[in-house]
């Protein structure tokens, strides 16, 4: 399969074709399309190993693509590697500076790696962003989650890059933290950073301007929230116990899982979603159990998580595919 022949705009934030990263007989990263406007943010979804982190490390200089061709802040994607890297701040999802350093410590060393002129007054100003000059002398392995998020994030604004690639940034951190992670990240966007952030968390995809899903290797979707749910198609029905006793529902799971018509079901709270794209099939799918004593059908609005989890449920892992 060739990459589309649409002409590359060196004016988007991001702008390539045909992306593709093969390791083996696997390939985890196929063919994928994407543009992005400067100042945006733009939520990167995706089961575990569908291939979003191999796209952030082509998309960063990191990785050569084997086939594929375009542009990041306006640079060739193979011929300017090193100057995309020079201008992207890249947070991976495992936590990369020394914790053996204090806060401050590890913000001069990535200062003095980019030569950053007048290095003190910039680390001082990477400390007030982040609100980390009450704890610049604290050693970074001694920090928590939250803490730890905020150095690694005032390390990638250092070098005041134009685009931000985050990977998984909110894993592991309690829900006051990234909620002040988000509100920065938003604060960055208004300047006219681009930010493309990969995420598992659906309150967080709602947070972004825009969505693009992948699974195993292939683009799914992409869109406003609002976009992909209505091109999804769904029909979704919600079920619940009168007594709101969840385990009533349980023996409904795997029948309906099986039954034609239903691409997915899944617990929200007291509640089971049973979702599928043809309303008429899975009104037939649900017949047997509509008039079950004790049970409350209604029809329920597709949320995110609905399409995702149907989507999930359409797709071919490709390392099964390889074996």
């Amino acid at each position: 399969m060739a990459p589309t022949s649409l002409p590359l705009a060196p004016d988007w934030a991001i702008d390539v074709r045909g992306l593709t990263k093969r390791y083996g007989g696997t390939t985890v990263v196929d063919h994928v399309d994407l543009r992005l406007r400067p100042g945006r943010i733009c939520g990167f979804l995706g089961p575990n190993g569908s291939g979003k982190t191999t796209t952030i490390r082509m998309l960063c200089g990191l990785l050569t693509p084997d086939e594929g061709e375009g542009h990041c802040l306006g640079l060739d994607l193979r011929r300017d590697a090193l100057e995309i890297r020079r201008q992207v701040g890249y947070m991976t999802q495992r936590f990369g500076l020394y914790e053996d350093l204090s806060i401050r410590e590890n913000l001069d060393f990535i200062a003095r790696l980019f030569e950053l002129p007048e290095r003190k007054r910039q680390v001082d100003e990477a400390l007030e962003r982040l609100g980390l000059v009450s704890r610049q002398r604290q050693l970074a392995g001694a920090l928590s989650g939250g803490w730890k998020q905020r150095l690694a994030l005032a390390a990638c604004l250092l070098h005041r890059p134009r685009l931000l690639l985050l990977d998984e940034p909110t894993a592991g951190v309690d829900p006051k933290a990234r909620r002040d992670f988000w509100d920065e990240i938003h604060r960055l966007a208004a300047e006219g950073i681009t930010v493309l952030v990969s995420t598992h968390y659906m309150d967080e995809a709602a947070r972004c301007h825009e969505l693009v899903y992948i699974a195993y290797g292939h683009l799914l979707a992409r869109g406003t929230e609002r976009e992909i749910i209505a091109q999804s198609g769904l029909t979704v029905w919600a079920v619940q116990a009168e007594r709101e006793d969840p385990a009533a529902l349980a023996p409904l799971v795997t029948p309906l899982k099986q039954a034609p018509g239903v691409q997915s079901v899944a617990a929200f709270g007291s509640a089971l979603h049973v979702a599928g794209s043809d309303p008429a099939a899975l009104e037939r799918a649900i017949a047997p159990w509509r008039e079950q004593p004790g049970l409350r059908w209604a029809p329920a609005q597709a949320s995110l998580e609905d399409v995702f989890i149907g989507l999930i449920g359409q797709s071919r892992d490709n390392m099964e595919a390889a074996r």
